[in-house]
C-alpha cells in the first residue's frame, strides 16, 4: 500500500472513531476515559473487564457500543445456577426430521455483555475460554467459528462479595483490558441527572440518543488500520520490560505472563489510532499499561491488607523502568 493509500486510511479511521467517540458520550456521560479504553479494546480485537459499583453505566456503555455499529448484541445475566450450555448453545433431538439440530446460544453475536460475571461458578465463567481465545465454540465435538467482529464485555462488582466467585487467573488473562469505572465528577453527574428527569417517567438510562453510524464491517477495517500501524524494536523492548519488570517487582506477589506484552503492544496500537498517530510511541504503552496489566498481577498480601490496589504498584514500576528516547 502507498504512503498516500496509508494516509487516506488513517484519516478515515480517524473519523469513524471520532464519531463512535461522539455517539456513545451521547448516553455515557462524564466517563471520556473509559470510553477510550474500550473503543481501544475494541480496535485492538479484545475482550475488556469492566468493574465497577452498581449503577455508573457499565450496561449502558456496552448497549450504546452495540448501537453504533448496528451489530448483534447479546446479553447473558450471570446466575450461580446458569449452565455452560446457556453460554455456548446445545444440540437438541428434533422429533420431526429425527435428527440432532444446532440451538446457538448467546454467544453468537458481535458484542456479548456478559454481566456479572463473577456471579456463575467456574465450570461456566470456563465456557467462555474458548469463545474468547478462538472464537469458535464446540458443541458435539463439532467446532462453531462466530462471526466477526466479536468482543466480550464482562462486568463485576468490586465490592459484593457474597455469592460471587473469582475468577480464575486463565480466564482472567483472556481479558485484554480490566476498565474501572469511578463516579463521575459532580458538574457531570448533574448533567446526568437533567438528562433522565427531563420529560422522563422513570429513571431508565436508554440509548436512543445514539445513532448507528457504521457496519460491522467498518470495525473489522478499522482494526486492520490499527494493526498495521507501525511498532519500533524499541517500543516492543519497552513493553516486554516493564511485563517482565511485574515478575520480580517488590510489592506484586507474581507478575504478568508473555500475554502481557502483547496485550501492551496490541492496546497501545489502538491507542495511538484513538490519538492519530501512524507509529506507536512509549506514550502509546504508558497510557495503556494500568488497565492492560492490572488484572495479570497479584498484590503482595502484606500491601493488600494495607488497602493498597495493584494500580500503585504499577504506577512506581512505570516511572522506574526506562522509556525509550528518540
Amino acid at each position: 500500500m502507498s504512503e498516500n493509500q496509508n494516509n487516506d486510511a488513517l484519516s478515515q479511521a480517524l473519523r469513524a472513531v471520532g464519531a463512535l467517540r461522539g455517539e456513545i458520550a451521547k448516553a455515557l456521560i462524564g466517563q471520556d476515559v473509559i470510553i477510550d479504553q474500550t473503543l481501544i479494546a475494541l480496535l485492538a480485537g479484545g475482550h475488556v473487564l469492566i468493574e465497577g459499583v452498581p449503577g455508573l453505566g457499565k450496561t449502558l456503555l456496552v448497549r450504546a457500543l452495540a448501537r453504533t455499529f448496528g451489530g448483534n448484541f447479546s446479553r447473558i445475566q450471570f446466575t450461580p445456577d446458569l449452565m455452560p450450555a446457556d453460554v455456548t448453545g446445545h444440540s437438541l433431538f428434533d422429533q420431526t426430521t429425527r435428527q440432532f439440530t444446532l440451538r446457538k446460544g448467546p454467544v453468537f453475536t458481535n458484542l456479548l455483555l456478559a454481566d456479572e460475571i463473577n456471579r456463575a461458578p467456574a465450570k461456566t465463567q470456563a465456557a467462555l475460554l474458548e469463545v474468547m481465545q478462538e472464537g469458535q465454540v464446540t458443541i458435539e465435538g463439532a467446532a462453531h467459528p462466530l462471526t466477526l467482529p466479536f468482543m466480550v464485555l464482562a462486568t463485576q462488582n468490586p465490592i459484593e462479595q457474597e455469592g460471587t466467585y473469582a475468577l480464575p487467573e486463565a480466564q482472567l488473562d483472556r481479558f485484554m483490558l480490566k476498565i474501572r469505572i469511578d463516579y463521575p465528577s459532580e458538574d457531570h453527574e448533574k448533567q446526568l441527572v437533567r438528562q433522565v428527569t427531563s420529560n422522563q417517567v422513570g429513571e431508565k438510562l436508554n440509548v436512543d440518543a445514539v445513532g448507528t453510524i457504521v457496519r460491522a464491517e467498518t470495525i473489522l477495517a478499522l482494526q486492520r488500520v490499527s494493526a498495521s500501524l507501525t511498532v519500533d524494536d524499541r517500543v516492543v523492548d519497552y513493553a516486554v520490560r516493564i511485563t517482565r519488570a511485574t515478575r520480580n517487582w517488590p510489592g506484586l506477589a507474581s507478575g504478568a505472563s508473555p500475554r502481557g506484552a502483547i496485550a501492551l503492544v496490541r492496546a497501545a496500537r489502538g491507542h495511538a489510532l484513538l490519538d492519530g498517530h501512524p507509529f506507536v510511541t512509549p506514550d502509546d504503552v504508558k497510557a495503556v499499561a494500568l488497565p492492560a496489566l492490572r488484572h495479570r498481577v497479584v498484590l503482595a498480601p502484606e500491601l493488600e491488607i494495607e488497602g493498597q490496589q495493584a494500580d500503585q504498584v504499577l504506577a512506581s514500576l512505570l516511572q522506574k523502568v526506562d522509556a525509550p528516547r528518540g
